[in-house]
């Protein structure tokens, strides 16, 4: 008796190398998060390359109508960052997370070790005018960047952004998105102290 059954196995199909590309791709990506959770480094800081060099050469109008203790408050030029440790708050009405951290900016102006000043990024006057009437204006002076230009030279992601400016008129350290009470703390202050320690 013949043994009628085919004994070919068919064959092996081959598993494309598109098919695997995903899986390694995840594979490198998991690895990379790994390394980095690891190292302990900030994840979320991005390095500016404007770190320890002088603040981007700029002049900006007052932002009309805006007074505080009765007086005008004045514009904002690089020339206005020299002589005293600053600290320069890119802000906006518009922006909600400006609206969130402003109550660590009034905190903030009560310290009179440094110049807090703001440049109010694309924005309406009167909107801006009004923000500041509603929650209190932390600034000694406001330079209004209409066009965004001079947001470009400080290499502003977008708003808010905090510089710290030592009294030599460099920038020191930058601070993207946000202050939240527990960056403000442990984070933005500590900073601020090392460079006013700095400071003769």
């Amino acid at each position: 008796m013949t043994d009628t059954t085919d004994k070919t196995s068919p064959p092996r199909r081959k598993i494309p190398v598109l098919v695997l590309l995903p899986l390694v791709v995840f594979g490198l990506l998991a690895v990379l998060f790994f390394v980095q959770l690891r190292s302990g480094k900030d994840t979320s800081a991005i390095p500016s390359a404007l770190i320890d060099k002088s603040v981007p050469e700029f002049v900006l109008p007052a932002l009309d109508g805006l007074e505080r203790d009765g007086a005008p408050v004045p514009g904002l030029a690089s020339a206005d960052l020299k002589g005293r440790v600053s600290v320069v708050n890119i802000f906006a009405s518009w922006c909600a997370p400006c609206r969130a951290e402003h109550p660590l900016l009034m905190d903030l102006a009560r310290d009179d070790r440094i110049a807090l000043t703001g440049i109010n990024y694309k924005d309406k006057g009167p909107n801006a005018r009004r923000f500041l009437g509603s929650l209190g204006n932390p600034y000694e002076r406001v330079g209004v960047d209409e066009n965004g230009r001079a947001a470009i030279d400080w290499g502003v992601y977008g708003v808010p952004e905090t510089f710290i400016i030592g009294a030599d008129g460099r920038i020191r350290y930058k601070f993207i998105g946000p202050l939240s009470p527990q960056s403000y703390r442990s984070v933005f202050l500590p900073q601020l102290e090392k460079v006013l320690a700095a400071t003769p």
